[in-house]
């Protein structure tokens, strides 16, 4: 899905969302502390670190995570049982006895059970894997190209898997990919509007499996979703000075 269209902006979903913990960081922090006697941060630095965390991700700082690794490793696992092949990223090595999957990745090895990982493969048979598209939304400071890798494509319905220590419903409702990335698609052609979050919750035992669908509306979504985009764009513009990585400007470094 190329397009030679001029635009002035390179934006992906996980920053729109890390845009939008930086706005709603205050409610988030009720969310978290509010009920805390001694929260371990104030309501200040909180937003503060997600200030520093968007910054960080416009400019691509390199970060160490666990839990992201993880999920990266977790994403490895079930693509491989999809599309019938071994991993050229990391060691991946099946434990029939357990039954557990284990992998090592960078400095992690960690082990996931096997019937899990066949269960979601199984709900995902068929589905293309990790593929990048891009689309162009048109804003009032000009074209912006909005761009990722989705998760899986299946014949009717958009699917990202997403792993967590915890769950409550509609957990995701806040993300772009489901708004997003139907967008892409729609402008490119493929009418595809359903979007479906899989969240598989970690246990030590295995894990439990939800699901979060959601349906692309445009005359609802364009909308909103360009608002947004055009709210980034002047947060962007404002730290400009703060911004080191010009990728997002559509320019060279």
């Amino acid at each position: 899905m190329k397009n030679l269209q001029q635009h002035n902006y390179n934006i992906y979903p996980s920053l729109l969302d890390r845009f939008a913990n930086y706005i709603n960081s205050s409610q988030i922090y009720q969310d978290y502390y509010g009920f805390a006697e001694e929260p371990s941060i104030s309501e200040e630095e909180f937003e503060k670190q997600q200030f520093q965390s968007l910054i960080d991700g416009i400019n691509r700082v390199p970060f160490e995570s666990e839990a992201a690794d993880k999920g990266t490793m977790f994403n490895e696992v079930i693509d491989c049982i999809i599309e019938n092949r071994k991993s050229d990223k990391m060691n991946i090595e099946v434990n029939k006895a357990a039954p557990a999957i284990q992998v090592s990745w960078k400095n992690w090895i960690h082990s996931f059970n096997t019937w899990d990982c066949k269960t979601i493969a199984d709900a995902l048979k068929g589905a293309v894997c990790q593929n990048l598209i891009e689309g162009f939304l048109q804003t009032k400071y000009g074209a912006v190209k909005l761009y990722g890798y989705y998760d899986y494509l299946l014949p009717f319905c958009l699917v990202d898997l997403k792993t967590t220590k915890s769950y409550s419903a509609f957990k995701f409702i806040k993300n772009w990919q489901h708004i997003v990335y139907p967008f892409i698609l729609n402008t490119n052609g493929i009418s595809i509007n359903d979007f479906t979050y899989l969240v598989y919750k970690w246990n030590k035992e295995g894990g439990e499996i939800f699901e979060e669908n959601y349906t692309f509306d445009a005359q609802n979504d364009i909308p909103k979703l360009t608002d947004f985009v055009e709210q980034f764009i002047e947060f962007m513009e404002i730290n400009k000075h703060l911004i080191t990585d010009l990728k997002v400007f559509n320019k060279q470094q």
